[in-house]
């Protein structure tokens, strides 16, 4: 038997569809291409799982590490920072690496390094070797996603990407409620090394399927790097991680608005200078187009609320209710179901409908549910009123962020791919980092006026570990103090409502 026929229908399907051949016949042939696109994307998506996942239950980690290594918790917290301002750091030259090298070998370099540096955090030996190896493992997870989208889009048909955008985002949303009672449970029926071990079968498994599965698309060997910008968007993207990150507490120190300063420059001179040349690290131009500039807006406004609520939310169930980490994944999971139905319906109904009428729709119900799950916080709250609550906003993410990216890139041309998948990356890490630091500033000062002494500068996780008694006495403080928190998410979430409808009106 050859080895085409040992690589199966599907494979064979994405092969003729990436390379022009595959002529749609009008009967079951015609089914061919989706099916292809199918399999690209189920087959990514066993990568880029491990993505959202590592991040959520290494966060639940931080104290227990802190206690095994024997290193303070802010020297212990590098193990998040130093990941994350690595990602920040690599992702700008994802799309220069996968037009030059191609997104399927981009997509097994990374998740190789991905795996492997995970299992090297796993016998890391003290602090510092930890640090390195999570810095190790960040490098490669920021080309994850951008090779993985970069296959899903070009796979499939502009007609088809509402659909394999919805399966591609299951793990963006599903992976970081998941990953909280995941790492409470390794780390107490086993030990912290297997939260990174637990990245070994998952990351083989995924380079299994990969190297059956994902097409060989075209490069061009003569892509030339643009140095100038590499010089100036990744230090920016590091620098604003940066400041955000060191913001909590007091963001007016000097340290920080450095930063943040510096970063903000380098962005506004890699933006000038993007524009000018013909061949730039990411393609700015872009955001000119109304569909897929608007579409970053929303997103960049709306990811931003989303994902800030994911620091909030624990933080109420394990403070002001004495939950355990375990157990405040496991009350956060009902929103994790709803969020996957309801990505993989609006996936479909953005394929059929204007995108406004579905976006819209998303957004308005996530607004409604995080006003209900926050006008209910208090020390005492009904788990009943809140979990549904808490329900209808994820369900409205869902219908939301995916829609949302599919409008952004649906349209674009084949070259344009890469750097479009690529910029959607760089804003979601920005917005991200950028609105947690945010509301962990107006968290810390909301605490600090509530209870005085208590919020001290950069330890809000100190929080989780008080006393039963204390807990309890400061219990109704802590709510009222994530309840007023709460304003920001939301806020960001109505404004994108404003930008969808100016901007992703059926035209």
């Amino acid at each position: 038997m050859g080895r085409s026929a040992r690589r199966g229908p599907d494979a064979l399907a994405v092969r003729r569809l990436m390379a022009g051949l595959t002529t749609p016949a009008p009967t079951a042939g015609a089914e061919a291409p989706r099916r292809a696109a199918t399999v690209v994307a189920l087959t990514v998506i066993a990568g880029t799982v491990m993505i959202p996942l590592d991040v959520t239950v290494v966060a639940v980690a931080l104290a227990r590490l802190s206690q095994e290594t024997g290193a303070p918790l802010p020297v212990i917290q590098w193990v998040t920072t130093g990941y994350t301002l690595a990602l920040a750091a690599v992702i700008p030259s994802a799309a220069w690496a996968i037009g030059r090298y191609g997104a399927r070998a981009v997509f097994l370099t990374a998740v190789g390094l991905f795996t492997f540096a995970s299992v090297l955090v796993a016998f890391s030996w003290d602090a510092g070797s930890m640090i390195a190896f999570r810095v190790l493992q960040g490098m490669g997870g920021g080309f994850v996603m951008p090779a993985a989208m970069t296959l899903a889009l070009r796979t499939a048909a502009p007609d088809d990407r509402g659909r394999v955008m919805s399966l591609l985002g299951l793990p963006i949303l599903v992976g970081p409620v998941f990953g909280p009672p995941l790492g409470g449970w390794l780390m107490d029926a086993l030990s912290w090394r297997w939260i990174f071990l637990v990245n070994l079968p998952i990351g083989l498994l995924a380079l299994a399927l990969a190297a059956r599965n994902l097409p060989r698309t075209a490069v061009d060997t003569t892509a030339g790097l643009d140095r100038r910008g590499l010089l100036l968007l990744p230090p920016a993207m590091v620098l604003l991680v940066l400041g955000t990150s060191l913001a909590e507490g007091d963001p007016l120190r000097p340290p920080v608005l450095a930063a943040l300063l510096a970063g903000l420059l380098l962005l506004a001179l890699f933006a000038a200078h993007a524009l000018r040349v013909p061949h730039p690290l990411l393609r700015v131009r872009l955001l000119g187009q109304r569909l897929t500039g608007g579409g970053a807006l929303v997103l960049l406004l709306f990811a931003g609320g989303y994902f800030s609520t994911l620091l909030l939310v624990p933080l109420y169930y394990q403070v002001a209710r004495g939950e355990s980490a375990t157990a405040a994944g496991l009350l956060m999971m009902p929103q994790a179901v709803v969020a996957g139905i309801t990505i993989q319906v609006s996936g479909r109904l953005v394929d059929r409908l204007p995108p406004l009428r579905v976006i819209g729709t998303g957004i308005a119900l996530a607004v409604a549910g995080y006003v209900a799950f926050a006008v209910q916080l208090s020390a005492g709250a009904s788990y009943w009123q809140l979990v549904p609550a808490l329900m209808l906003g994820a369900g409205g993410a869902g219908a939301s962020m995916l829609p949302t990216i599919t409008t952004a890139t649906r349209h674009l041309a084949d070259p344009d791919i890469p750097s479009g998948s690529t910029m959607i990356n760089v804003l979601n890490q920005l917005a991200t980092s950028v609105t947690t630091a945010a509301v962990a500033v107006v968290l810390a000062g909301a605490l600090a006026s509530r209870l005085p002494g208590l919020a001290t500068e950069g330890e809000l996780g100190a929080l989780q570990t008080l006393p039963a008694a204390e807990r309890l006495a400061a219990a109704p403080a802590v709510a009222d103090a994530i309840q007023v928190a709460f304003l920001l998410p939301i806020g960001m979430m109505v404004t994108s409502f404003v930008v969808a409808v100016v901007f992703l009106r059926r035209r």
